[in-house]
């Protein structure tokens, strides 16, 4: 199984976290989609963010200890992360540079106040690309 996924994130407080050794940002109460692929193993990449016991790798890792995923909406065999990110940044707030040093987006953060807003603008991501997409959280326990 592989794919893109955007994890839909609470996070309770305001807070400046650092993110790897060189960003400190400032985060706000509510809730952030980040968009990832995994072109080998969708299921064990979702199942690693999901965890609490990992090694701090990508960016979203240090995002993640302080925050909880509360859904994950993914689609299989097709690489459309960045495209997923394009759409997203036309009317939402992100987080400048986060998790995309691999490509030329501006972000693969996003933020949103509460998490039926963030769904939402997800899944118009989705549509606007003309993607077919799952949601479930529990397709990966």
């Amino acid at each position: 199984m592989n794919g893109c996924y955007c994890l839909i994130i609470e996070f309770n407080e305001n807070k400046k976290l650092k993110i790897g050794s060189r960003l400190e940002i400032d985060f706000k109460k509510g809730c952030y989609v980040y968009i990832g692929s995994a072109m080998n193993n969708l299921k064990s990449r979702v199942k690693r963010h999901l965890s609490n016991e990992k090694k701090l790798h990508w960016h979203v890792d240090y995002l993640l200890k302080h925050s909880e995923i509360t859904e994950v909406i993914y689609n299989l065999d097709k690489k459309v992360e960045c495209d997923l990110s394009k759409e997203m940044s036309k009317n939402n707030e992100y987080i400048q540079d986060f998790g995309c040093s691999d490509c030329e987006c501006e972000s693969h953060l996003y933020y949103f106040k509460n998490e039926k807003e963030a769904i939402e603008e997800v899944i118009k991501a989705y549509n606007s690309i003309d993607c077919e997409f799952r949601i479930g959280i529990s397709d990966f326990s």
